[in-house]
């Protein structure tokens, strides 16, 4: 009995180093994750939610990742939450897409007495000490604006209306964003640099469709003489499309659509001849991001900008490109 005993006992503890051993491996397997927090915008858009997939499917268990996600709902003050949320969890890293430019450095000190490094993704912020935060990945903004000018000139000249006055109107983004901020600059260049170009308003439309529609109908009825409307997200181009329809105009014909992102869509937009041409905005983040990290793990530097690559887009190349889009 007593070897019996002694033989059940030891298998007793077999078992018990073994459900030990299984729970020290999935505890150093969990430990092995690196914990990423995110905290988006919001869903506004068409490109905001391509952005957050492609953090999704980039952040995951079997890239080595736990992703802990937030959607701000385009309010600063849940991003800050969010941010002081990471750090009480003790994430590893932690990313953000800012509302708006200013207003941050409390937070980022805090982020960066806790020993957190934070990546900016998509928006900038406005800082005294940009060693608050670690990098920022996005696309160049400036950059988009110039082109879009760039390209309404070279249109213009095109179909032979380089010598005449041409009105524009600008329906900007969420006001402070740095996508605003920089497409609005790149945007007025190019009308301050040409005499021939009148801008007759220039109105948020808050990044969103709805919005887009709102204050293009309105202008509308303030002026009767609108040749181009530049939209700084596809979105509000979609609500200014339906708006322009409704009062009895065609877009891309009558008024010249220029718009920014490149979503699917604006590519059937431009396809159908409703938006003329579209600058792109890639909002496929994850991966660069990744690869900063993993750099970072490996003991690695990085560059304090890393733009993503992007194009422009018209009604000549958009049934061309369109099967090779992602989003």
């Amino acid at each position: 009995m007593k070897k019996i005993a002694a033989v059940a006992m030891g298998a007793i503890m077999l078992s018990a180093l073994a459900l030990t051993g299984c729970t020290k491996k999935q505890a150093s397997q969990t430990k092995k994750l690196i914990t990423v927090g995110y905290a988006q915008v919001g869903a506004e858009s068409d490109w905001r939610l391509a952005n957050t997939e492609s953090f999704k499917s980039t952040f995951t268990e079997e890239n080595g990742y736990r992703l802990i996600f937030d959607d701000a709902q385009q309010k600063q003050e849940n991003q800050i939450k969010a941010i002081r949320n990471f750090i009480q969890q003790d994430v590893d890293y932690i990313v953000v897409a800012p509302v708006v430019e200013t207003g941050w450095e409390t937070v980022l000190g805090e982020a960066k007495a806790a020993g957190i490094p934070v990546i900016l993704s998509d928006r900038e912020m406005k800082v005294s000490d940009d060693r608050l935060y670690l990098c920022w990945v996005g696309g160049n903004f400036l950059k988009e604006g110039r082109d879009a000018m760039t390209w309404l000139n070279s249109y213009l000249k095109k179909i032979g209306r380089d010598d005449e006055d041409i009105n524009i109107i600008d329906i900007q983004g969420t006001i402070g964003a740095s996508a605003q901020v920089g497409r609005t600059q790149g945007i007025m260049e190019g009308i301050n640099a040409n005499p021939k170009f009148h801008l007759l308003a220039a109105q948020t439309g808050e990044f969103t469709q709805a919005k887009g529609q709102e204050v293009m109908e309105s202008l509308l009825k303030q002026y009767s003489d609108i040749d181009v409307v530049i939209c700084e997200n596809d979105n509000m181009a979609f609500g200014a499309i339906d708006s322009i329809k409704a009062a009895g105009k065609v877009p891309g014909k009558d008024i010249i659509i220029i718009s920014f992102d490149a979503v699917r869509e604006a590519f059937n937009r431009m396809i159908a001849g409703e938006i003329n041409c579209d600058v792109e905005c890639n909002p496929l983040h994850g991966p660069r991001v990744d690869a900063i990290i993993k750099t970072l793990e490996a003991g690695g530097n990085v560059d304090k900008k890393a733009y993503v690559d992007e194009g422009l887009f018209d009604q000549t190349n958009a049934a061309e490109i369109l099967p090779t889009r992602k989003y």
